[in-house]
């Protein structure tokens, strides 16, 4: 499927295209191992089954997919869908020693046009994701969409915390430890990025209301680590 996306999404696509060999390495140093815990905790509340149809939006190299599998079992179905092919690639690897025997499926598509019946798949996850996609409001109709009704999707990302102290924090962790540790790794203006798409990404409770403006029935939304990361969940 081609796809035709904005010089915004391009830049995007391009930035984690080159991060790709070093994405895994880069987020357990810099989360300090934590986002493994956040990452199962957001498939625990995606509801992921055995023998469900689980979807992973903006997969990247999989570890969110992976887990999904191993949830879903070799009856269920996990498809991961990321527009950078490198990702995709990394995530395939993974696939074959991890998971070798549970049915997944690796998708070069957009979050804002998936290329999906509606109703098709049980749950849903989406890591580090949202913050990203040029339209969230699209973005969450169109996980709407391919959804089951009363399946439930868990989106797991970076956040604005509402603590002015908590904020503040977060701006020295960004510019002292984030931002040198990828200078580390030579990928200093690929990481650079990431401080400007916090300050722009919804609140939790914006994005509770923009879940319900979507068409979600349910929408919580649980912070983490003082607010600078969360995961909302939304059903169908």
């Amino acid at each position: 499927m081609t796809e035709t996306i904005s010089p915004a999404a391009s830049e995007i696509k391009a930035i984690f295209d080159r991060i790709a060999p070093v994405y895994d390495r880069l987020n357990d140093r810099l989360s300090f191992g934590q986002h493994r815990i956040w990452k199962l905790m957001a498939v625990k509340w995606s509801e992921a089954k055995l023998g469900s149809h689980a979807l992973d939006v903006c997969c990247g190299s999989g570890d969110l997919a992976l887990l999904l599998a191993k949830k879903v079992g070799i009856t269920g179905q996990v498809t991961g869908l990321d527009f950078a092919c490198e990702q995709l690639a990394i995530a395939k690897e993974r696939q074959m020693v991890q998971c070798p025997t549970v049915p997944m499926n690796w998708l070069e598509g957009d979050a804002l046009a998936l290329p999906f019946e509606t109703n098709q798949f049980d749950c849903a996850t989406m890591g580090y994701g949202l913050r990203n996609v040029t339209n969230i409001p699209l973005s969450l109709e169109e996980l709407l969409r391919v959804l089951k009704p009363g399946g439930k999707a868990a989106i797991l990302d970076f956040h604005r915390p509402d603590a002015g102290y908590m904020q503040l924090f977060q701006a020295w962790y960004l510019a002292n430890i984030v931002v040198p540790t990828a200078e580390d790794m030579g990928l200093k203006e690929e990481y650079a990025y990431i401080n400007p798409s916090v300050e722009r990404f919804p609140t939790g409770s914006e994005q509770i209301e923009l879940s319900r403006t979507a068409g979600f029935s349910q929408a919580v939304h649980y912070p983490l680590m003082g607010g600078m990361m969360g995961i909302l969940v939304l059903t169908k």
